[in-house]
């Protein structure tokens, strides 16, 4: 495996063999050290993700379900996410996930013009990406997420669009439609490739929103689309600054403590050997903090505005502790023109949907 030229996850080429029982095991262990954390609260997603977590075998994920399951209450319509990349190795699995308890799939197509995926530094080509949704669909997955770029190196606007009628034929339940940006620490950001100016980018994005409209997608979240009811639960959750578990090297967690109200974040260690050997040392995290007031008002907003209906202000009340005329003091430096507030709560207007980066400008602590 290798590393994609824009990934900025931290993911790792893999070696020549992956230490999966010892991470399996370092990954339930770093669990209890979190569950101390949590309280009574049941568990209503799951996401497998960042670099390629269907790497592991299907026994494996078998192994880190019945380790959740049997450490935590689950909801009954929980959605168990599992992001996969479309290579041939990976499709021979999807039955094996699926019977595994994963319910949702998140294929990493990028595009279906070969041309456009090797500029990417993808090792998949197109036909393998619809074979991929084949199988998947054959694999018993009825709740599919495909992932889209747009703004590629030399990419047209009737490219662009082209991809996504491809992947509409297919009726995925959700599309992950995103902007390549190009991001510190990462082959692109040293060897930029050539991008469409923002005015092409502009109009790439407002043709392939009116095309996924007219085949039934709503756009609910700056980057995500889906047919009724099949947004992700998962990530809403984060986007409406909900609490989460982080497990794994790398991974970040949120957690309110249920006595005395305090947000806190932590995150654990970035190099897999040695998250692995400080989690066998009863230290899974490499450090934490506590969000202070203008912290929790920023990260609310900065994560519910991306939201197209906004948010209520009950809910910002109820995630973070704070009253609602904070919220509002600080939403008095957003120019009234770009924010609608309510009764009920707030949103961007259309227009500061559609700049929402100028919008977070004027709210950095």
């Amino acid at each position: 495996m290798r590393k994609c030229p824009y990934c900025d996850f931290n993911s790792h080429e893999a070696a020549n063999s992956l230490e999966e029982d010892a991470y399996i095991k370092a990954l339930l262990q770093d669990l209890d050290q979190e569950r101390a954390s949590t309280g009574q609260r049941d568990l209503n997603s799951i996401f497998f993700g960042g670099g390629t977590p269907s790497l592991l075998s299907a026994t494996a994920l078998d192994n880190i379900l019945s380790g959740i399951a049997s450490r935590f209450s689950l909801t009954d319509d929980i959605e168990i996410t599992l992001e996969a990349n479309p290579g041939t190795f990976e499709q021979q699995k999807f039955k094996d996930y699926h019977s595994a308890g994963i319910n949702r799939l998140s294929i990493g197509i990028q595009s279906f013009a070969n041309s456009k995926l090797k500029a990417l530094g993808r090792i998949h080509d197109s036909n393998e990406a619809m074979r991929a949704i084949d199988t998947a669909r054959h694999a018993g997955f009825d709740n599919l997420n495909l992932d889209l770029m747009f703004g590629l190196p030399g990419q047209t606007t009737a490219q662009a669009i082209a991809d996504l009628q491809t992947a509409c034929r297919f009726e995925p339940e959700h599309l992950s439609h995103y902007q390549l940006t190009i991001e510190p620490n990462t082959y692109f950001h040293k060897h930029p490739p050539q991008l469409p100016d923002d005015d092409k980018r502009w109009h790439m994005q407002q043709a392939c929103h009116q095309l996924l409209s007219t085949h039934g997608y709503s756009q609910y979240e700056v980057s995500a689309f889906s047919k009724p009811g099949k947004e992700s639960r998962h990530n809403l959750n984060y986007w409406q600054f909900g609490d989460y578990i982080g497990i794994g090297a790398g991974a970040h967690g949120k957690l309110t403590d249920q006595d005395n109200g305090q947000i806190n974040r932590c995150w654990k260690h970035r190099q897999p050997r040695a998250y692995m050997k400080h989690t066998t040392e009863g230290e899974s995290r490499s450090g934490t903090s506590t969000l202070d007031q203008s912290d929790i008002l920023f990260e609310f907003l900065m994560n519910a505005l991306r939201l197209k209906k906004g948010f209520d202000f009950d809910l910002f009340e109820q995630r973070t502790g704070l009253e609602r005329n904070e919220l509002i003091k600080v939403c008095s430096k957003i120019d009234p023109e770009l924010i609608d507030i309510g009764d009920q709560g707030l949103k961007t207007s259309k227009r500061g949907y559609d700049f929402l980066n100028e919008v977070l400008e004027k709210l950095v602590p």
